[in-house]
């Protein structure tokens, strides 16, 4: 079947059959496992375990914290040591909140079960299984996969794709998983198939230099609708949005997802653990990940725990600290040095790399940019690195969003050709942390603003009604004044008449027209319920945006405070508005406008 080529693009070294002479092994259980809260995009998981508490294996020990975040699980069995902030998986070697488990040696694990009768279930079935296992995209950034698999009916998908790819040098967690599991994967192709509504196009993209991984795959696919698309290698093909245009010639547009044009990516990896999830009923909390470079005596893949640290896996790979020259998370075009070989496997590691200097040596000096144009000629989104690469030299960020600065996918191709040895894609990932920086701020600034400006509205509001208030009282009280006054002449005028004042009926007349003086009118009344009822709405107002405003960090406790504020706010103006009713009523006929 036809494929298209995409621009751009480079042919490092492979030094991928270092790590495929051996099956996918295991390692043996840590003592401790650190498990970061935060391993993929969206809000961190909050811990629903506490210190000392012992757990089970598959046991959930943080509970997704929101529509885009997931749960966190138990590797092994043992207890919970410590909740605390440590150093995870970054490059600044950043410290992250993380739950740590001190192994008890029996690896067992809490009662599971798989989706009874999951050929039968409803999409919305899966899904919720799939969020429960905590699947976060295990071959790019870590997107919550049952999010990403579930993109409205107003995009009905008509593609699925599978990415089989694996395009970057070193990586092969993928190849081996498919070598070995071929038919397990197929089996969740068949459930990501399901919960999509049976797109009318399924593929497998894979780059030809897999052909034991293609030969595997294909006694599984027959008769099965799926088709397995082989092309020529190239870095970086195995990029989502590269991917679907090599396979059907469709481009994405800037800015857009693969949904928006009926199409939905999934990496091997992630769809092997959907299956393990729905039919096995086994949360995330293990990956394969390949352990690799000449600093290593043995090279292979493994199915490592999730906590694992990284000094473990070195330690059972007969790893020799003087021949590295740095360790890498990930490929060595898009991974990253690590500070520390203490800090944790996450969902989203697919290699660690420990190359020798002559593999990689260290990096040399930058040098000024020789304007050779090699970096556009190797870019895959045909972008202008060079220009972008001087904006961000300049902190030109209004400069660097019109040239899609966000279209980037951080391939490294460009610093890759790059004969001055510039990092380039270290100065857009900076430039587009400070650009997300200013986005943020001023989304505060915003609500700050709007804050001030309803404060001031209210406090306006409150003074005219006070102010309201006090004429009403000022006309009450010269009204009372003029009665009483009227009253006093008509008692004078009627002694010197030498008429009785000591009568019953005149002491009584006199207390009707003080009566009547402080007797407030129907307007007045009016207006003290419509002011009463334009506060009670301001209050619901100023209720309904703190609890719109409320941060997804606040506790459950907080917000049912939030929201019964809302609904005591609520019932005051259903009085208010009832109390009103019933003067109008009341004064049906009379005058009161």
């Amino acid at each position: 079947m036809k494929t298209w080529v995409t621009p751009g693009g480079v042919h490092p070294p492979e030094n991928k059959h270092q790590s495929l002479t051996l099956p996918i092994g295991t390692l043996p259980i840590p003592e401790k496992l650190l498990i970061p809260l935060s391993q993929h995009i969206g809000t961190a998981a909050k811990p629903c375990v506490e210190l000392g508490s012992a757990v089970l294996k598959g046991q959930k020990i943080a509970e997704a914290a929101g529509p885009v975040s997931v749960p966190m699980h138990a590797p092994t069995s043992g207890t919970i040591s410590a909740i605390e902030h440590r150093p995870i998986a970054h490059s600044s070697g950043m410290l992250a909140p993380c739950i740590e488990i001190t192994s008890d040696g029996k690896d067992q694990w809490q009662a599971h079960q798989g989706v009874a009768d999951y050929k039968n279930a409803s999409a919305s079935t899966l899904l919720q299984a799939i969020a429960e296992a905590g699947i976060a995209g295990m071959g790019g950034a870590g997107f919550p996969s049952a999010v990403k698999l579930n993109p409205g009916r107003e995009r009905p998908i008509h593609t699925l794709i599978v990415n089989a790819t694996e395009c970057e040098p070193y990586i092969t967690a993928d190849d081996s998983a498919i070598r070995e599991r071929a038919a397990e994967i197929i089996e969740g192709i068949g459930i990501l198939s399901q919960i999509l509504g049976h797109p009318d196009n399924i593929m497998i993209g894979i780059e030809d230099n897999k052909p034991e991984a293609i030969e595997a795959l294909e006694p599984h696919v027959q008769g099965s609708g799926i088709s397995v698309r082989s092309f020529p290698t190239k870095y970086p093909s195995g990029g989502e949005k590269q991917l679907i245009y090599i396979l059907t010639g469709q481009e994405i547009p800037s800015g857009g997802l693969p949904a928006d044009i009926g199409m939905v990516c999934v990496n091997i990896g992630t769809t092997y653990a959907i299956k393990r999830a729905i039919v096995d009923g086994e949360p995330l909390i293990s990956r394969v990940t390949t352990m690799t470079g000449d600093a290593c005596g043995i090279n292979r893949n493994y199915e490592t725990l999730i906590g694992t640290a990284v000094s473990h896996m070195l330690e059972h790979s007969q790893f020799n600290e003087e021949r590295c020259s740095r360790l890498v998370m990930g490929g060595p075009m898009m991974g990253f040095s690590l500070t520390s070989a203490e800090v944790p496997i996450v969902k989203t590691t697919n290699c660690i790399l420990a190359p020798s200097y002559q593999e990689i040596p260290d990096d040399e000096p930058a040098q000024p940019c020789i304007r050779c144009g090699l970096c556009a000629e190797a870019c895959p989104v045909s972008l202008l690195p060079q220009q972008l690469f001087w904006y961000s030299q300049a902190e030109d960020y209004e400069r660097l969003e019109a040239h899609n600065l966000f279209d980037c996918i951080e391939c490294g191709a460009c610093s890759y050709v790059c004969p001055s040895n510039i990092p380039l894609v270290q100065y857009y990932r900076h430039s587009k942390g400070e650009i997300q920086k200013a986005r943020a701020e001023k989304v505060k600034s915003d609500h700050a603003r709007q804050r001030f400006e309803f404060h001031q509205q209210r406090m306006e509001q409150a003074e005219r009604d006070k102010e309201a208030k006090r004429a009403a009282r000022r006309e009450a009280a010269e009204q009372a004044k003029a009665t009483a006054g009227a009253a006093n002449n008509s008692a004078a005028k009627a002694t010197a008449e030498g008429q009785s004042g000591d009568s019953a009926a005149d002491i009584i007349a006199a207390a009707q027209a003080r009566a009547a003086a402080r007797k407030v009118s129907p307007e007045q009344q009016l207006a003290k319920f419509e002011r009463s009822i334009a506060g009670a709405e301001m209050r619901l107002q100023m209720a309904e945006e703190k609890l719109t405003e409320a941060d997804a960090q606040q506790t459950d406790e907080q917000k049912n405070i939030l929201v019964a504020a809302v609904e005591a706010a609520r019932q005051k103006l259903e009085q208010a508005k009832g109390r009103l009713a019933e003067h109008i009523k009341e004064h049906k006929g009379e005058q009161v406008d």
